[in-house]
């Protein structure tokens, strides 16, 4: 991998994160596109650390109050009560899908499902969701002639279910094209939340997965360190870290007030020129693997 390969993939890290449009997938589009290799599931997973600095950089109030509380309340029966506490159980227990299914599925993760038409699916597919997801939530926010306007739930009403549901969006997102922010922001709408209390929960429970994640990569590639460039993907990640900083500050600003419908838009559109261009055989549904 070259510098400028690194610099344009760290960029597409950092741009494609957080917002709902599945950042594995465009890395991988990126070099089809490009006509370089694929960059790899290493490569994504440790470029992420980057981007998971930046979320506990962002929400480091939030998160240093959230682990001070849920220790300090392994020792104090009476701190068990409070939100910090019960969130950091939530974190916990909304990671335990990914980290079973990511296990399972890690030969998968890394081949069959990087093939080009099923991001084309997935990125369709979950549009659709997200489009209905925004539409039932907007429907409730803003009421309607013979509707009521309806409250939603915030975090403090986030049950142990609810985040073993959201746990389950997140894992669907080890397939390329599913968007882990975008599954797990569709899973709290669809489950009754609000925007921002869906939004900033899938942040929140990004984190251990991602660094896990980024830990276990690291670990095979330190024993097997020929298929990966060292320089370039460090340079890649603190790319990354500095751009996703910029999207997490703008989209929490932006789902306060804006749909979700520009994502979703964008999604199926990408995902159909996607099919048409493999149909066509302008571009290979392996483009990028084995030198292709």
């Amino acid at each position: 991998m070259s510098w400028f390969e690194s610099l344009i993939l760290g960029l597409v890290q950092g741009l494609t994160e957080f917002l709902p449009i599945s950042s594995s997938a465009h890395l991988r589009l990126t070099a089809a596109f490009a006509g370089w290799h694929d960059p790899g599931a290493a490569f994504t997973a440790i470029t992420q650390i980057g981007t998971e600095a930046a979320v506990l950089i962002y929400f480091r109030k939030d998160i240093a109050r959230i682990i001070s509380t849920w220790f300090r309340s392994l020792f104090k029966k009476a701190l068990r009560s409070e939100q910090d506490a019960k969130m950091g159980w939530l974190v916990i227990v909304g990671s335990i899908p990914i980290g079973v299914l990511g296990l399972a599925f890690k030969d998968q993760i890394e081949g069959p499902f990087r093939d080009l038409r099923l991001i084309a699916t997935t990125l369709i597919v979950m549009g659709v969701v997200l489009g209905i997801a925004d539409r039932l939530a907007a429907r409730d926010e803003e009421g309607g002639r013979h509707r009521a306007i309806r409250e939603r739930k915030t975090l403090r009403e986030l049950s142990v279910k609810d985040g073993l549901i959201f746990g389950l969006c997140q894992a669907m997102a080890l397939i390329p094209g599913v968007s882990r922010s975008g599954a797990t922001i569709s899973g709290g709408l669809l489950l009754g939340f609000t925007r921002e209390a869906a939004a900033r929960y899938s942040f929140l429970l990004a984190i251990p997965a991602v660094l896990a994640s980024g830990a276990f990569e690291i670990k095979d590639v330190v024993e097997d360190p020929g298929h990966i460039s060292w320089g370039p993907t460090i340079f890649a990640t603190v790319i990354a870290f500095v751009v996703g900083y910029v999207v997490i500050a703008w989209f929490m600003k932006f789902i306060s007030s804006k749909s979700f419908m520009p994502f979703v838009i964008y999604r199926i559109a990408l995902g159909i020129a996607l099919f048409i261009l493999v149909g066509t055989d302008v571009l290979s549904p392996h483009a990028g693997e084995s030198g292709q």
